[in-house]
């Protein structure tokens, strides 16, 4: 059984990372899978949330801090160390390393965690953009088995990951707010 989905994962990482193989995607790919490239968005939803979102945007903003330490630590620290997944750029041939060859492990991807577990906390602050979160965190996720640096399961478990992480942190938060009446339901909209 095991067998069989590792050799599905390298099947499915051959058809995305060389079947799909594009002019435009290997140009846009590496561009959307790089963090540096998302800094200037970053800092302008940091900046709107915190000053133009009310209490329901500094909330959210400030629940991405514990939200992205879970998810990056539970991903990076203790799950990747103890897999020891080797990076498909370096244990397959013939693969499509558009950002270089990566020699840390591959399983699970903290890019995933970090973009679902981001996606699903936004969501359920502003359940009306939750369409446009996912599109982008599963954007995030696609161009890391694209550029050669993930197997598909890899960004499956480490989406996984986020969206656990995210919802614990988000019911923490629904207790504290519930036991110390910080905030009415009104008062969240605004």
């Amino acid at each position: 059984m095991f067998d069989m989905l590792l050799n599905a994962d390298i099947w499915l990482f051959r058809l995305i990372n060389d079947g799909m193989q594009n002019a435009v995607f290997d140009f846009l790919a590496p561009l959307l899978t790089n963090k540096k490239n998302w800094t200037p968005i970053f800092i302008i939803v940091v900046v709107a949330l915190a000053w133009k979102g009310g209490y329901r945007g500094r909330v959210a903003l400030l629940l991405t801090i514990p939200v992205i330490l879970l998810s990056d630590q539970i991903s990076a620290t203790f799950i990747k160390p103890m897999v020891a997944r080797i990076r498909p750029c370096v244990a397959l041939d013939n693969v499509n390393a558009l950002i270089g060859i990566k020699k840390s492990f591959s399983f699970p991807s903290s890019h995933a965690a970090n973009s679902i577990a981001a996606a699903t906390l936004y969501s359920r602050f502003y359940p009306d953009k939750r369409f446009y979160f996912f599109v982008l965190a599963i954007i995030i996720c696609f161009t890391r088995v694209y550029v050669g640096v993930h197997y598909p399961f890899d960004v499956v478990a480490g989406g996984l990951i986020g969206y656990a992480s995210a919802l614990f942190v988000y019911k923490v938060y629904l207790l504290i707010e519930k036991k110390y009446k910080i905030h009415s339901e009104l008062d969240r909209t605004n």
